[in-house]
């Protein structure tokens, strides 16, 4: 499991010791916002089997190279445009988003180069990309993206929350689950939360 958008140390440990297997730390514009420089500092203790995932929208090549340099990133997430370039040339394994309703999903996923798949809600309003709280219509998973969901390994996000995380587990058995805003009190995670989610994602 993931929980995206980490800003603190305390929070950090908190999230790794009730059983985190991935960290999210969003570098594109966001409420959630972090430097890299602060990502390394708060992530020096943090064990290797749990990863650090930076979150870009529609980054360059360079922009990539240098936050993966400064905060040791293991991955990275990106939304929006993924140029065919970036793929082949970073040195870590990328996590691409998909509109989870788009009509085109299967075609993009197909032509996809990333090591995995997320699928989460699509953009409207919403002034960020991702980290919204807004489900997407899980019956409009067409049967062929379903077919292209298997091929790689991907993860679920999207308004997930302690209530709802096990239906989203039965009905896609995906590789991760990912949360954000869910566990978040006024804004501000809530490590109560954190634990309540991810207690909930192991009792599967």
């Amino acid at each position: 499991m993931k929980i995206c958008g980490l800003m603190d140390q305390v929070t950090v440990d908190e999230t790794v010791q009730a059983g985190a297997d991935y960290l999210g730390f969003v570098f594109a514009k966001s409420k959630r916002n972090i430097t890299p420089e602060k990502v390394r500092a708060i992530t020096r203790n943090v064990p290797e089997k749990v990863k650090i995932v930076g979150v870009f929208v529609s980054p360059s090549l360079k922009e990539l190279e240098a936050v993966i340099r400064i905060a040791k990133l293991d991955l990275v997430q990106i939304h929006g445009e993924l140029f065919p370039e970036i793929v082949s040339r970073i040195s870590i394994p990328v996590i691409q988003s998909f509109d989870g309703q788009s009509p085109e999903l299967p075609s993009l996923l197909a032509s996809s180069t990333a090591d995995f798949y997320l699928l989460d809600a699509p953009i409207t309003n919403e002034t960020y990309a991702g980290g919204n709280g807004k489900t997407f219509d899980w019956q409009k998973i067409s049967s062929e993206s379903q077919k292209q969901l298997k091929k790689k390994p991907f993860f679920i996000a999207g308004g997930l929350t302690q209530a709802n995380v096990t239906e989203a587990i039965q009905f896609f058995e995906p590789f991760a689950v990912d949360v954000s805003s869910s566990v978040e009190t006024d804004g501000v995670k809530d490590v109560t939360k954190i634990k309540a989610f991810i207690k909930a994602v192991k009792e599967q």
